[in-house]
């Protein structure tokens, strides 16, 4: 599911998001929440006059087409609260991270974090889904998020067929109307136990006038799927990773089984003090242990110098490496910096041990 926009009047700084709330009585699964669940859909976004479209190699065409992929990543603990990471994937990039709960109350809001990995809170959880669902049932949130005040509207108006690429779908049609911190009109139908099938939002300006129109179709049902490939940033990374047996020397890409420790070692440049550096251990394709694209451990160090650079450690589990295929993801204050991949080979099985996050190496 998907938290939805808070927009703010600007043309060229309207957020993308997609989560339509709507609700839906228990014992059914609202959505599904496994890890790795993805939803494919089509997306076509159109600028207003004036307005400027999010790709702007496409600003004379005046429409942008592009898949995108809204998949489960995992988990992370915020305030305490550990939330599902859904991340939107378009054209390489993780353009948005919604920190979701899906239980008995349905499916709640709680925080966002943006491409540049700046994380914004909710005052108070918006319900993306709760309960029970019935046709004239409305309700509104009036919240806060980063010193904006939201306020916006919901109905389920109707429930009706909605042919998609993915099929046909018998949805509830939800609309909402968003008067705080700018207008916005929201179109969505929704399918217990799939999704939001299709989303039609329009950005207005405070006269009216249409900004942006961004129209999602579902193209497949929802399924267990890999995560997609995240691209590196030309020019602008900020950390560049390699892997070796120790904390200094020969890099390397493949492994035995009884290697007794794996180095995931990681230079800075020109990188904040205090920023955040994330490391993400993922077995990428390891038949019978673990689903692909499994974030095994995760460990995260602190800045401390503009070149600063370190290592973590993953040590020998007592049986043995799993073979398999691996890979190493790096973030700065959660955006995607780099990643190495790495193959493990021996017929021994394994348990996973922690990372140990050595932090950073005095430059």
């Amino acid at each position: 599911m998907y938290c939805p926009n808070v927009v703010m009047v600007s043309p060229l700084a309207i957020s993308f998001s997609i989560l339509g709330v709507a609700v839906f009585s228990a014992p059914e699964q609202i959505i599904p929440a496994h890890p790795g669940t993805a939803w494919y859909y089509n997306m076509i976004e159109e600028a207003g006059p004036g307005a400027r479209l999010s790709d702007e190699s496409q600003q004379e065409a005046g429409t942008l087409r592009v898949p995108v992929v809204y998949r489960i990543q995992g988990q992370r603990e915020v305030d305490g609260r550990a939330l599902l990471e859904f991340e939107m994937h378009r054209a390489g990039r993780i353009t948005t991270t919604d920190l979701l709960t899906v239980d008995e109350h349905g499916v709640q809001c709680w925080a966002r974090i943006d491409e540049n990995g700046q994380l914004t809170k909710f005052d108070q959880p918006l319900p993306i889904v709760a309960s029970p669902v019935t046709v004239g049932t409305t309700w509104d949130f009036d919240g806060e998020s980063d010193g904006a005040k939201i306020h916006q509207h919901y109905e389920i108006v109707g429930q009706a067929d909605v042919t998609i690429p993915a099929g046909t779908f018998h949805a509830f049609h939800i609309r909402a109307e968003q008067t705080e911190p700018g207008p916005m009109t929201i179109d969505r139908w929704f399918m217990p136990g799939v999704g939001i099938v299709k989303d039609v939002t329009e950005t207005k300006s405070t006269s009216g006038e249409l900004l942006r129109r961004i129209t999602l179709e579902l193209t497949e049902e929802p399924k267990i799927a890999p995560r997609p490939e995240v691209k590196m940033r030309p020019g602008v990374n900020k950390l560049t990773a390699s892997l070796g047996q120790e904390a200094i020397g020969e890099s390397r890409n493949e492994f035995m089984s009884v290697a007794p420790k794996i180095c995931a070692r990681w230079q800075g440049r020109n990188l904040r003090e205090g920023s955040k550096v994330r490391v993400l251990w993922i077995a990428e394709q390891v038949q019978d242990v673990a689903p692909p694209d499994y974030t095994i451990d995760e460990a995260t160090a602190r800045v401390t110098a503009p070149d600063s650079h370190g290592v973590f450690t993953l040590m020998r589990p007592k049986d043995g490496w799993t073979p398999g295929i691996y890979r190493v993801e790096f973030y700065v204050d959660g955006v995607f910096e780099d990643a190495a991949k790495l193959k493990i080979t021996s017929s021994k099985a394994s348990r996973f041990e922690p990372l140990d996050g050595a932090g950073p190496v005095p430059p």
